[in-house]
């Protein structure tokens, strides 16, 4: 068009010329554009897209990584290229700023970054259950969160998923933070709860209990609710709502490529943890395979609903009830609509 625009400043002549081959442009640019689009998939979906992860390459991701060593998101018609990221990055850093699309985080972490000001929206399930619990000596008296009062309780940090799972244990025990002894210890679950420095920590039900009986430590577990029902939500998948409006084909998509590699995972368990071994190199060590195994089966429970199946719908009551529980315990400051941190555009058909 600038091209034109130069042109038209000539004779009368030159004008009326020049505006015929620009409507003959114009038309052909037209039936054309859709041509100059984006490169598609194999399966006609969209263009290449970003999946991020936590910076560990790690079995609990092994959905993700079989479905792309079995094509399962080229099946559902997405280009699909994982990424972990760097130690010293943000969760949320490189999908807000573009270099990434899309990425896996806890639900509580999606609400307490919208309360933020980040955009950022859940739009689809990847655990449907919390895999936060206490974990005691298998000899201790602790076998509730009310016999919590008074003891010494490890925890990494006051932040992340195990903090919020100490909130939920005191909040549903009737007790406050002033009733028991917290201490943290940063990632020395194993050699805090051992030499006796705390008397339980909070840790994941699979990773931290399943190392411990890898090392042959006598533990057990405790839940944080005398229900089971927490009032959080583990790890969902994340964009951002602008990118959802502009692109709901391709989440859809995404979506389904990551629902289809639970299944798999699900399924084959054991070649499930082979396809892994292209992206954890610590897989190769002695004993890497075995514990990896000890994981995936421990985290299985996490993926499925209680009749076995799988989808990665969310539960919008639920997410209600954790804005809820994250305004009342100070984890954020500023409400958040449930219907603005989860969407389940892309669970649908």
């Amino acid at each position: 068009m600038s091209l034109m625009v130069s042109h038209l400043k000539k004779g009368h002549i030159m004008r009326r010329f020049l505006a015929m081959i620009g409507m003959i442009g114009l038309l052909l640019g037209l039936s054309l554009s859709g041509c100059a689009r984006a490169p598609q998939s194999p399966s006609g979906g969209s263009g290449r897209v970003t999946l991020g992860m936590s910076y560990i390459p790690d079995i609990q991701f092994a959905p993700f990584y079989v479905a792309e060593s079995n094509g399962l998101f080229t099946q559902a018609g997405v280009d699909a290229h994982l990424r972990h990221h760097g130690s010293n990055e943000g969760l949320f850093t490189a999908l807000l700023a573009g270099e990434e699309d899309y990425v896996l985080a806890g639900g509580d972490e999606v609400v307490q970054a919208r309360s933020e000001g980040m955009d950022v929206v859940a739009i689809g399930q990847y655990y449907r259950t919390y895999p936060i619990t206490i974990i005691v000596p298998e000899n201790s008296d602790i076998h509730s969160a009310a016999d919590l009062a008074g003891r010494s309780i490890g925890v990494p940090g006051r932040f992340g998923e195990s903090w919020f799972g100490l909130l939920v244990a005191l909040s549903q025990a009737g007790l406050s933070q002033s009733d028991v002894s917290i201490v943290e210890i940063g990632y020395t679950q194993r050699a805090a709860l051992t030499t006796g420095r705390v008397e339980a920590i909070i840790g994941f039900s699979n990773n931290d209990q399943v190392q411990f009986a890898a090392a042959g430590i006598p533990t057990r577990t405790v839940p944080l609710t005398a229900s089971g029902t927490v009032p959080l939500q583990s790890t969902v998948l994340v964009t951002t709502s602008q990118r959802l409006a502009t692109h709901q084909d391709e989440a859809k998509r995404v979506v389904a490529g990551m629902t289809e590699g639970i299944r798999a995972t699900i399924a084959a368990p054991a070649s499930a943890v082979t396809a892994a071994q292209k992206f954890i190199p610590t897989l190769a060590d002695q004993g890497g395979e075995s514990a990896a195994s000890a994981t995936l089966k421990a985290t299985i429970p996490l993926w499925t609903h209680p009749d076995g199946t799988v989808s990665a719908d969310m539960d919008e009551e639920a997410w209600v009830a954790m804005c809820s529980f994250m305004l009342q315990q100070g984890i954020i400051t500023s409400a958040v609509e449930a219907k603005d941190a989860m969407n389940n555009t892309a669970t649908t058909p």
